[in-house]
């Protein structure tokens, strides 16, 4: 009996113990993110004031109405093909017929592959737009990661789009406690 009683009692103390220890953290934690400053800015209104972002804008406008143009000079092709077909159809053999419908099929996949090439999600217009425009971002990402260290901000994020995470203090740099956990060792 005295033996479970002191077992009781040194279960009471380790869950105490733990108890106490769990607030201490969750208190210190508290004070801690207290103190952390954190900022943001738009990158885009920021760009958008730079002097070289209007030159930038205006080469990529002249691009994009160049390729518009051609691409409406193709579908103006594709439809006059088309018009042309359903005028003499019924003057054609089924051998020709069947010549023009794949001439026009060609020309309409030979429209949707330039549309592709020129303004798809990896085209030559975002690729483009995205050389002339990584050295502005640079420059104003750099901007960004001075005003936190002179203003002393522990993080600063882009809330222009996407939220990007643009500085934040190494201190709060967690990757390698993550990899240790994971059993992976970068000292080798």
């Amino acid at each position: 009996m005295k033996i479970n009683y002191q077992h009781n009692v040194l279960s009471f103390c380790r869950i105490s113990l733990l108890i106490s220890s769990t607030i201490a953290i969750l208190v210190s934690t508290e004070i801690n993110a207290q103190d952390q400053k954190i900022g943001y800015f738009e990158s885009d209104l920021v760009v958008a004031q730079l002097p070289e972002y209007a030159g930038i804008e205006q080469r990529l406008q002249l691009l994009s109405s160049g390729w518009q143009q051609e691409a409406q000079e193709m579908l103006d092709k594709v439809n006059a093909l088309k018009e042309d077909y359903q005028a003499k159809e019924i003057l054609y053999t089924e051998e020709i017929r069947s010549q023009k419908r794949v001439e026009i099929e060609q020309k309409k996949k030979q429209h949707q592959t330039f549309l592709q090439q020129k303004f798809g999600p990896s085209g030559e217009y975002f690729q483009q737009q995205s050389d002339l425009l990584e050295p502005i971002q640079r420059k104003v990402f750099s901007a960004a990661r001075t005003v936190a260290l002179e203003k002393g901000y522990d993080y600063i994020f882009d809330r222009s789009g996407d939220i990007y995470l643009i500085y934040a203090r190494a201190e709060f740099d967690i990757t390698s406690d993550i990899l240790f956990e994971l059993g992976i060792d970068l000292e080798n």
